[in-house]
Order: structure tokens, then sequence, then C-alpha cells
């Protein structure tokens, strides 16, 4: 089920917040779980009820585990708890895509049928990983058994996040607060979620366009001229960022409803100076995830390593950043898909971590730069580190690694720079230059891949670039309602803000309308692949 759908948006949502509210008045705490596992449940079968006993069997087995490790701490125990989740999100997402390589590397013919991979699967398994390690070293309690349900199933952050944390989630469903009909929740939850699903509607689907033209030719072998290929990576860029931040404010807006605030999982990434900055922007529940559970320990264990053995400072760089950077960023990118394109994705941002940490080293040993950087610092950076996300970016929408050299190749210049047959003219001045370096005048979209006026492209670009740099996040514009948890220090002071009053509620119907106005078909979210 999606949330940009009007079965969604009209019976199932008023339904389930219908019965809550009436279960709520009589303060059935027991009664008022069941029905927002049941609405998940519900939510969750909506595209292939095959797979619920799926879940309920992870959920079964993850909480007995935990409960087991928090009575008995067994190492053993945990290990099998985590193999469990391992093997079973192995087998779904990854069989298909290790038998195809095995085949392709031995000459062999093994054939597997083809494994429908379950939604969410990912999501829901690292959830419950956070929680066996946590009972594992008794940083969490034993909660009850409807609640661990709800805290794995409830449907607006189930599909694709945010990766939410038993520490944050578990006290809301105990406190009681929740279950108390507010209308300030309901009003502020809808805000939000109408904002999102506008992000979603408006620009992410309407930018998919441009990107998926430029993407397919590629793909199928036409060589895109130096613009054509640049225009399709921004718009890609900027379809992602509105279709997955599109996506955490209808979560967050949708939960808010129920009086539960999920964590903040996206937080204006294209405004980052540097990539990892960026990454504390950009599916902020899983960089935390990747940080506290794989690298952290990994690092550690590196580094007593480098200090016991005494390394010199480049063998302790190699020992302490690249190799458990690579490593995680392998993981991460395969995460994302069973694909050796989202791989390579995620060794180019290890990549481009390695080489900032090295710069930022270099920096500190030199005692480079200013306590305070300037705008053009500031600029600079924000514009190399963008294009850096662009670049990978290709990588992780093209469907083979040949599609992606096909746009670097024309992205690069390899292919040439076509130019207006009117700049041939105005270049004649600098004689036989542009065609040394392989300009030619056939115009800058002469392909006609794009086939909505190119000019609308460029101005549509500039403005979604205009927005992402400068304009307020939802967290921001909703700073004095608690939009959302982990919000502590990253507000700053001043600006514009959301208030309760009939002009707000005005831009808010507009919004609205807009929004699902634009609803032409029920596109699915670029994350529930993953």
């Amino acid at each position: 089920m999606l949330f940009n759908s009007y079965f969604f948006i009209f019976l199932f949502l008023p339904t389930v917040l219908l019965v809550f509210y009436l279960i709520s008045r009589s303060g059935n705490y027991k009664f008022l779980v069941s029905w927002l596992i049941l609405s998940s449940l519900f939510f969750y079968g909506w595209w292939n009820a095959y797979y619920l006993g799926l879940i309920l069997f992870s959920i079964v087995f993850n909480y007995s585990i935990g409960i087991f490790l928090l009575e008995k701490r067994r190492k053993i125990v945990l290990v099998i708890g985590m193999v469990g989740n391992i093997l079973l999100l192995a087998y779904f997402k990854y069989a298909n895509f290790f038998i195809d390589n095995m085949n392709y590397a031995l000459g062999s013919n093994v054939v597997l049928e083809e494994i429908i991979l379950p939604l969410a699967i990912s999501f829901f398994t690292f959830q419950q990983i956070t929680y066996l390690v946590d009972a594992f070293n008794r940083e969490t309690k034993e909660y009850s058994f409807l609640n661990y349900c709800l805290f794995v199933l409830f449907f607006p952050q189930l599909i694709a996040g945010p990766i939410v944390h038993h520490k944050e989630m578990m006290p809301q469903f105990e406190s009681g607060i929740i279950y108390k009909l507010k209308s300030s929740n309901l009003i502020i939850g809808i805000s939000i979620f109408f904002i999102g699903l506008f992000k979603k509607t408006v620009f992410a689907d309407t930018l998919a366009i441009y990107a998926t033209s430029v993407f397919t030719a590629s793909e199928i072998g036409i060589e895109l001229t130096f613009f054509e290929s640049w225009v399709g990576a921004i718009a890609y860029t900027f379809q992602l960022y509105f279709d997955f931040s599109g996506y955490s404010d209808m979560a967050i807006g949708i939960a808010r409803m129920f009086g539960i605030i999920l964590p903040i999982n996206f937080f204006s990434p294209y405004k980052a100076n540097n990539i990892a900055d960026f990454w504390r922007r950009w599916h902020i529940t899983l960089s935390n995830f990747i940080k506290e559970y794989l690298y952290y320990p990994i690092n550690l264990s590196m580094t007593r390593y480098a200090v016991v053995n005494n390394t010199n400072p480049i063998i302790k760089f190699i020992i302490t950043i690249i190799i458990p950077m690579t490593f995680v960023w392998f993981l991460t990118g395969l995460w994302h898909g069973a694909g050796w394109t989202f791989i390579l994705w995620g060794l180019i941002h290890g990549m481009y971590l390695i080489i900032f940490q090295l710069w930022t080293d270099i920096r500190s040993y030199f005692r480079w730069g200013r306590d305070e950087p300037t705008f053009f610092d500031i600029a600079t950076s924000r514009i190399v580190t963008f294009t850096a996300v662009v670049v990978s970016f290709v990588m992780f929408r093209s469907e083979s690694i040949n599609g992606a050299m096909s746009m670097y190749h024309s992205m690069f210049g390899f292919s040439g720079i076509s130019l207006p047959m009117s700049f041939e003219a105005k270049l004649s001045v600098l004689g036989e230059i542009p065609e040394m370096i392989g300009i030619v005048y056939n115009g800058m979209f002469y392909n006609g891949v794009l086939t909505a006026n190119p000019n609308n492209i460029i101005i549509l670009l500039f403005i979604m670039l205009i927005i992402v740099w400068f304009s307020p996040n939802v967290t921001e514009w909703f700073r004095f309602e608690k939009p959302a948890l982990r919000i502590d220090g990253l507000l700053k002071k001043g600006g514009l803000y959301w208030r309760r009053n009939t002009g707000f509620a005005l831009i808010t119907i507009f919004i609205a309308s807009t929004a699902l106005m634009f609803i032409q078909r029920e596109s699915e979210f670029l994350y529930f692949q993953f």
C-alpha cells in the first residue's frame, strides 16, 4: 500500500485514525496497541499477504532470542540470533545475485527460481538486530510482546524507514501519553504529511520523467550529449532527494497523528559542506546504525591493533581508516541492492570519505584553514560535495555497469561537447581549438532524449537547486512542535516557522490540494526496493 494513493489517504488512514481515537476514549491500552498492530499487518499484507508469515516469524524469533539474552547472557545465543537474521536477509535479497555471479565465474548453470524480495526486509531486520545486540549488552529491558510487535510493525515507518531504535520507541508505547486524543497532534501530522506528499507527487514524480528518459537511453546504447547526461544525472539526484524526503515527512506526519514521534531521517543533505556532513544528513537512522554497530566496533579493534604494534602513520591510516571504511561501505552498498552497481556506489562513497579524512588530517597537521570559513569557502565546499554526490548517484541509478559507464563517458566530455549552432560563429576567433577539444555544434540536446522543452528542464533544475540549498526543511519549519527525535543541535535560532493559525491552514490546504491533483498514477517510492 502506498502513502501516495487515494485508497490510503481517503479510506485506510481515516479508518485507522477513527477507530484509534474511539478506542482511546475507553482508555484500553491493549486494544489500542492491538488495533495498530492489526492495521499495520493489513497495510503490509496489502501487496502480498504471503509474506505476513515471514515478518511474524521474524518477530517471534527475535523477541524470543532477546528475552533469553536478557535472562541469560550467552554469546552463542546472540550468534544464533544474528546468523538467523542474516540468513533470512541473504536468502530473500541476495540468493539470486550470488548464484548468478557464481555461474558467471565458474561457467556453471545453477538455477534458482526467482525470489520476490519481501517489502521492508532490510529495515525490520536491522531494527531487530539492534535489539538483540543491546539485549546482550544489557542496554535494554524486557518489553511486552504487543509493544515489541508494534515497534517492528508500526506502518508509517515499516516499509522504508526510518530505522527506529527500541530505546526511542518503546518508552513512547509504554508511557500511555500517545493513547490520548490530541487535536494538535492531528493538525501537525496532517500538515507534515501533505508537505511530504507534495514533494513526492509534484517534484519527485515530475523529475522522474526526465531522469528516466536519459538513463534509459544510456542503457540501450544511445550516445548522450554532455548536457543531456548532466541534466539526467542532476534530475535523478533531485528526484531521489524529494522522493526520500517526501516519504520521510509523510512517515513522521502519519506517526504524529497517533501521537508517536519518529526519529529524524532527513535533514537537507544537499546543504552539506563535505561528504561526512552529507551522511550525517542523509538517511540519518541508517548512518547511525552503520556507525554504531559496524564502523565503530571494527575501527576500535583495528585501532587497538595499530597501537599495540606501534605502526607508522601511513600503515596506521590504512589499518584504521582505509580497511574499515572500505569494508563498511561495501556492505552499505550491498544493503541498498543486490547488484554490482550498488556495491560500486557504496565503494565510491567509501573512497570519498577516505579522501575527506586524509584531507582533514593533512589540514590538521599543517594547521591550515580559518577558524571561521568565508562565504566563498562554504559555497565552494557545497558545490564540490553536491557534484560528487551527483556523480555517485549515476552508478546508484543505472541498471548496469555498462549503462553507468556510458553516462560517465558523456558527463566527463569523452563524447565531446555539443553546443548550439549559433555558438560556431561566436567561437570562430578561437580557430581550431574548439574542434581539437571535441566541441561540435549540433545543439546541446540534439538526440531528442529530453522530449520536453530543454529550456524548461534547465529552469526546473535551477528552481530545485534553489529550494534544496536555501529553503528551510520541514524540521526547521516545525521546530517549535518537536516534529522528530534527535533534532537537538541541528536547529538554529531564527527564521520562519509554522504556526497553528488561519494563514498556515490555508497554505496547508493549498499544498494538500495541489499534491492530490498530481496523483496521476501510484508511483512507488524509490527506497521500497531496499
